[in-house]
């Protein structure tokens, strides 16, 4: 999974020089919390938050009410407010490496950026959509953890018991839980009992089991 597969493309954007009141009036209508600045010719410059334009009113001036579009300070530009070092990806990014990024950098959003120019935004909603989609289950299958060994040819193992036992292996991947390296496999068809009984006899007890 790609960034490009959940990123949004429909990103409302605005130039530097455009007045703080324009960009608050913009996200209020669209009803986001951060905004791409970019150039004339699309390149990204900096970010505009919700945060950032509270900053720039007083604390009695709501930014995104009508109210602000008469305040003074509405009248400045968002190069004033907006931050200008940013973290970005790219769309043909994993998507774990954007998720990896907003974590660390405790941010809810990831500009997307291809050939220096602003390509869409990628949010911490579309993050789980991601990983929603990786662990989705349709009915009649299963999912189920083990232990493994570091070095073991996992995916032989598998490929083996699901072509012996006529079950269709849906996804699998390795995680490390305490240290210790742990399969997650996906199955589904007639012969997950058959299998999951042989799995264990190989000394792969199933840690969890979930059947949909």
């Amino acid at each position: 999974m790609i960034v490009r597969m959940y990123m949004s493309t429909d990103v409302a954007s605005v130039e530097a020089d455009v007045s703080i009141g324009e960009a608050a009036a913009l996200m209020a209508r669209r009803r986001i919390r951060r905004m791409p600045v970019v150039d004339e010719k699309g390149r990204l410059v900096g970010i505009v938050s919700a945060t950032d334009l509270y900053r720039a009113f007083p604390p009695s001036i709501n930014p995104f009410s009508p109210r602000a579009l008469d305040a003074a300070e509405a009248a400045g530009p968002v190069r004033k407010v907006m931050a200008t070092h940013l973290s970005t990806t790219r769309p043909d990014s994993p998507v774990e490496e954007a998720a990896r990024v907003m974590r660390e950098k405790k941010i809810g959003a990831l500009p997307v950026v291809e050939n220096g120019r602003l390509a869409g935004m990628i949010t911490e909603s579309d993050i789980f959509r991601a990983f929603a989609d990786l662990f989705a289950s349709p009915r009649g299958s299963a999912r189920v953890s083990f232990s493994v060994r570091t070095g073991e040819d996992v995916f032989g193992l598998v490929g083996q018991l699901a072509a012996r036992h006529g079950v269709h292996v849906l996804s699998m991947l390795t995680v490390r839980q305490d240290g210790e390296p742990v399969c997650v496999l996906r199955i589904a068809g007639g012969g997950i009992t058959p299998l999951i009984d042989e799995l264990a006899r190989s000394g792969h007890p199933p840690l969890n089991l979930l059947r949909f």
